[in-house]
């Protein structure tokens, strides 16, 4: 099952290489088709996060923290209630990062193996291979290089002044994580309930974790990362859900505090 889930990626990629003549060109193309079969799952991550927003200020979801906060049980059950009651599914806001998981997973096999270079990886290569699609025989040995990148190796980028290769597309990776990751986040009516701390332990974590695959992983991979983090921006902004405010430092608030409001 999971050969012939790797074996739809390898020939998708070798298809559109065969289209393009350029490896690094297909993975971006690869990532845009991704990003446009999944845009359903990215909308109903939309309206998913968007009703645990608008439940955070909901009397009933208030009452219910009020009356059970000392018995956990108690208000899970409630909460559950409530959930069914709104239409709300809790896993709906992070099902599209769930499933790009396994298509990670799935790119990067599908990366290295279509990269075969010795005669037994061309073997398991066209054991893969549709021979009613493609033809493998003019199609390998694929060129790996795409700007100054070995897409089958973790990308540095070697200039003659240093002694050690820079690591660009890591540090752009987890750049662009943490701008996506801050963009989609929605301002939160609770900032100190816990799925605003869990969303803020999510902005912080993920971006290392992305990077540090970029770092050592293949830079197919990374490019995957990289242009799929810009389009998730793209189809954030073009559904008017990007919270731009996120990323500039804003000054909270005063508490509503009898000493305030004596200011006044």
């Amino acid at each position: 099952m999971w050969d012939a889930f790797v074996g739809i990626f390898i020939n998708v990629l070798l298809y559109i290489y065969q289209l393009v003549g350029n490896f690094g060109v297909a993975i971006i193309l690869f990532t845009i088709l991704i990003r446009l079969l999944t845009h359903p799952l990215t909308v109903s991550q939309l309206k998913g996060t968007q009703k645990m927003q608008d439940l955070q200020k909901d009397k009933r979801w208030i009452e219910i923290q009020t009356k059970y906060k000392g018995d956990k049980e108690k208000l899970s059950q409630e909460q559950m209630k409530l959930y069914q009651e709104l239409g709300i599914n809790p896993l709906s806001s992070c099902l599209p990062t769930l499933i790009q998981f396994p298509i990670i997973i799935g790119l990067y096999q599908a990366v290295i193996q279509a990269l075969a270079s010795t005669p037994v990886e061309l073997l398991k290569l066209t054991g893969h291979v549709y021979p009613w699609l493609l033809k493998v025989e003019s199609l390998i040995p694929l060129n790996s290089r795409f700007l100054w990148m070995d897409l089958g190796s973790p990308e540095r980028l070697n200039l003659p002044f240093l002694s050690f290769g820079i690591p660009v597309l890591a540090i752009v990776v987890t750049a662009s994580t943490y701008i996506q990751s801050k963009l989609m986040t929605p301002p939160s009516s609770s900032p100190g309930d816990q799925t605003a701390m869990m969303s803020n332990m999510m902005n912080l974590y993920m971006p290392f974790l992305m990077g540090y695959l970029a770092l050592t992983l293949a830079s197919g991979l990374s490019l995957y990362f990289l242009v799929s983090n810009i389009i998730g921006i793209a189809q954030y902004a073009i559904l008017g859900k990007v919270n731009w405010r996120n990323l500039l430092p804003t000054r909270k608030p005063a508490a509503d505090t009898p000493a305030a409001k004596g200011k006044k």
